[in-house]
């Protein structure tokens, strides 16, 4: 990284929520596709519609353990008065080469199995003796220790309509189908869809590497003892969390100390690896705030808009923010606040959205509703800045959990929505509709 220019555009007024939203999602850009295999592939999004190039099932299969049988051999079958059919052998599931089922046979078939030419519908081995002249069957014995059990005759006790108990070729997709379309998020169940369908690997966009790290000598490592002064790094924890929830592959580093060559020399190490860098504290307007001092003269002289804009926004928790692109690959980097709940909260408003539009999503945002406040007293908010405050959401109603501090982590682990009020509204009243952002 190079020294250039600081952006200095940011400084010289109050950036709205929306305008700071709408700067990072019209800058970032969505990651070029690749292809992958099928398990490396899950949770990306595809980019091309998949077609189905055989059906499924690819033949007529058995839905049951059972008899192969034509329909007019058993019919008016009962317990009293049984259709005695010759078996003629065993079908199993994958057997290439079938038997013929004739008049007057049956052939053993198992689940999945092909069901052999002549044969128009299977009988339930329950409604069966199982070949064994004892009665109805509770099932069959297994061919290895009992191989005269695919010979011999069988009693049907009940009719069988055609086809029953049969799955049809084609009956869950076609050939020629649309089995996926573009933007699909691949999980488990497309996986398997793919899979069965014969793709062994997928173009899709890959999940973003995002790289997160808190700044400040005070922070000490969970595990690690306290000293005076110091506390535990929970940021990084919390915002690295964040992004694999939203989609990404996140890394987490260790809290760098205040010293700006330091984390400039981290983040420049930490470029290979990253589609994304999300850095928390430091952005302030203290002394020690490097972040600000660190970034605000990195960029490239040779491509304007290249370095990290520091600004003030009309909003509360998360006044100063940092947004801008940095190294050779002009690398988005999201500089947060220090403050947990301002982290955190700044996270869900502007890096989830951005690590979305990485991964070449089309809904990037959290669900948002209306619901009534359900509280004791008025809350009140600061007027010119929106403010976002911690909720449980139920029922259309939400309660405010802890209060407007930005240091109240016990608080933000119980909530699960955010409450907004909006920068004209210095007053909401018990009963008041209000937005609600749900991050559950």
């Amino acid at each position: 990284m190079s020294s250039a220019a600081p952006r200095t555009a940011g400084q010289d007024r109050l950036w709205s929520v929306d305008e700071h939203l709408e700067d990072i999602l019209t800058t970032v850009r969505p990651l070029e596709p690749i292809e992958l295999q099928l398990l490396d592939a899950q949770g990306c999004v595809l980019v091309e519609d998949v077609t189905v190039p055989l059906s499924l099932p690819p033949f007529d299969n058995s839905s049951m353990d059972g008899y192969a049988v034509r329909v007019s051999d058993v019919a008016g079958a009962s317990e009293e008065f049984p259709a005695v059919l010759a078996v003629v052998g065993d079908v199993a599931a994958g057997q290439a080469d079938l038997l013929h089922v004739g008049p007057g046979q049956a052939a053993r078939i198992m689940t999945g199995a092909p069901l052999p030419p002549g044969a128009e519908t299977v009988v339930p081995v329950e409604w069966t003796d199982g070949g064994l002249g004892e009665g109805p069957a509770a099932g069959m014995r297994a061919r290895a220790v009992a191989p005269e059990g695919a010979e011999g005759h069988v009693h049907v006790y009940r009719p069988a309509e055609a086809r029953a108990h049969v799955r049809a070729k084609g009956s869950d997709v076609k050939s020629g189908d649309r089995a996926l379309e573009a933007g699909t998020v691949l999980g488990p169940p497309q996986i398997a869809l793919l899979a069965a369908i014969g793709r062994g690997t997928v173009r899709v966009r890959p999940r973003p590497r995002v790289v997160v790290m808190s700044t400040g000598s005070e922070l000490v490592q969970p595990g690690e003892q306290l000293r005076s002064g110091q506390i535990y790094d929970s940021n990084s924890f919390a915002l690295t969390a964040a992004a694999r929830d939203a989609g990404a592959i996140a890394y987490r580093v260790g809290a760098v100390a205040d010293d700006a060559e330091t984390l400039r020399s981290t983040i420049e190490d930490q470029l290979v690896r990253a589609d994304l860098l999300v850095t928390t504290g430091g952005v302030s307007v203290g002394a020690y705030d490097v972040v600000k001092e660190a970034l605000s003269y990195v960029g490239d002289e040779d491509e304007p808009g290249s370095g990290v804009d520091f600004r003030k926004l009309a909003m509360q928790p998360g006044k100063p923010q940092g947004f801008g692109a940095i190294g050779p690959e002009h690398t988005p980097l999201l500089a947060l606040p220090g403050n947990p709940v301002s982290s955190y909260v700044s996270f869900e408003l502007f890096v989830r959205p951005a690590i979305r539009v990485l991964m070449g999503l089309d809904d990037v945002h959290r669900p948002r509703t209306r619901a009534t406040l359900t509280t004791g007293k008025a809350l009140t908010s600061p007027k010119g800045r929106r403010q976002f405050l911690r909720g449980t959401y139920a029922d259309g109603s939400v309660t405010p959990v802890g209060g407007a501090g930005s240091h109240l982590v016990a608080a933000l682990a119980h909530a699960d929505a955010l409450i907004v009020v909006p920068e004209d509204v210095e007053s909401v009243e018990p009963g008041s509709e209000v937005e609600v952002v749900l991050l559950g």
